[in-house]
C-alpha cells in the first residue's frame, strides 16, 4: 500500500534535512510523524520515525548531562491513553490527580506545587487511562519539556477554577497551546501559523464547582466563552461528576472493546482487547497474533449488532462488546 504523503511532509522532511541541531530534527521529525497519514502502507516509516526520534533524543540527552528537571517530560504511555492535565496555577490539577488516580502528587492551596510530570493511572469498569499531572501554564512562564509532552498526548483536558476568571484562564491557556502549534481537533487555520500545527482532542474541566449554587456560575461561564469543546463541571472535594468525567474519556478516546472466547467456554470480561473505532476482525486477528492474519478463517460473533453465533469475515466491522470466537 503506498504511503500518499502529502506536500506538508516533505516541507518538514526538508527542515529535518537543513536542521542543525538535534532539537531542530527532533521538531522536524515529529512534525512529519504528525502529519503522516496513518494506514499500513505508513507503519514501517512510522517506526523508522520513532527510531530516528529516540535517537536524536538520547544523543541530546547525554550531551545535556545532568539536566534531571528537564526528563520530567519523559513519561511512557500507559494504559488505553494518556491524558495530560494542564491549566493555571492553583486550579485542583493535582488535586484531580488524586481523586482519580493511585498517584499522590502534592497538593496545597499554594499555586506552583507541581513543578514535574506526575502520571498516575485511572480505572474505568476494565480499562485504564493514564492522567498526567504538570506545571502551571502561564503566558510568562512554560517549562520547556512541556510542548513535547502535550504533543505527544492523546487527549488534553484544560482544569480551570470556576472563582478565579475561568472564561480568562481559558483564553491564556488556548493561547499558549495555540503558540506551541497545538489546536483542537476540527479548529480552523487563519495562516499565522509558520508550521503545521498539532492537531489535540482538547477537553475543558471545571473545578471546584462544590455546591449546587456554583452550577448557575459554571454556565454562565459556557456562555460567556461560547464554548464550542466538550466541557463539564466537577469537583475535586465532593467528587461531583468525577465518574461522568471518566465516562468523557472514553468517548474522546474513541475506542472499542472486544473480547475473545474459545468454544464452549466464556470470555473474560476483565480483560478486553482495545482497538480504535471501526477495527475491523482482521485487525483484532492481528493484534492477538501477527500469524493469526493468514490462518483467519472466519469468526462467529456475540453482540449488539449481531444474533448469538452469527459468522462473520475478516472484513467484519467490530462493534464495542462484541465477544469474539476466532477460527483458524
Amino acid at each position: 500500500m503506498p504511503a500518499n504523503l502529502p506536500p506538508v511532509y516533505f516541507d518538514a522532511e526538508q527542515r529535518f534535512r537543513d536542521a542543525k541541531s538535534p532539537e531542530s530534527k527532533i521538531e522536524a521529525l515529529e512534525e512529519m510523524l504528525t502529519i503522516m497519514p496513518k494506514h499500513k502502507g505508513t507503519d514501517k516509516l512510522r517506526a523508522d520515525l520513532r527510531r530516528r526520534i529516540a535517537k536524536l533524543k538520547e544523543q541530546a540527552q547525554q550531551r545535556k548531562g545532568g539536566a534531571r528537571r528537564d526528563q520530567a517530560c519523559v513519561i511512557e504511555k500507559e494504559g488505553v491513553a494518556q491524558i495530560v492535565v494542564v491549566g493555571p496555577p492553583n486550579a485542583g490539577k493535582s488535586a484531580l490527580i488524586g481523586a482519580l488516580t493511585n498517584a499522590a502528587p502534592e497538593v496545597a492551596e499554594f499555586p506552583h506545587t507541581t513543578w514535574k510530570a506526575t502520571p498516575g493511572m485511572a480505572r474505568f469498569e476494565n480499562i485504564q487511562f493514564q492522567l498526567v499531572d504538570t506545571p502551571p501554564i502561564t503566558r510568562d512562564y512554560l517549562d520547556p519539556w512541556m510542548a513535547d509532552l502535550m504533543r505527544r498526548a492523546d487527549i488534553i483536558l484544560i482544569l480551570l477554577d470556576l472563582h478565579d476568571d475561568p472564561l480568562q484562564q481559558l483564553e491564556e491557556t488556548l493561547g499558549v497551546l495555540r503558540e506551541l502549534r497545538i489546536l483542537p481537533i476540527g479548529a480552523s487555520l487563519s495562516g499565522e501559523l509558520r508550521k503545521p500545527p498539532f492537531f489535540k482532542k482538547i477537553l475543558v474541566v471545571v473545578n471546584k464547582v462544590d455546591q449546587d449554587g456554583h452550577c448557575e456560575d459554571y454556565q454562565a461561564f459556557l456562555e460567556l466563552a461560547e464554548l464550542t469543546l466538550p466541557g463539564i463541571a466537577v469537583s475535586t472535594r465532593t467528587r461531583r461528576n468525577l465518574d461522568a468525567l471518566l465516562q468523557i474519556f472514553y468517548d474522546l478516546a474513541e475506542i472499542i472493546r472486544v473480547y475473545t472466547r474459545v468454544p464452549g467456554k466464556e470470555p473474560n470480561r476483565e480483560s478486553p482487547f482495545v482497538l480504535p473505532k471501526q477495527s475491523t476482525l482482521e485487525e483484532l486477528a492481528g493484534k492477538i497474533h501477527k500469524d493469526f492474519v493468514s490462518k483467519l478463517k472466519f469468526a462467529k460473533i456475540w453482540g449488539k449488532s449481531v444474533f448469538d453465533g452469527q459468522l462473520v469475515q475478516r472484513d467484519y466491522v467490530l462493534q464495542d462488546g462484541d465477544v469474539v470466537e476466532i477460527h483458524l
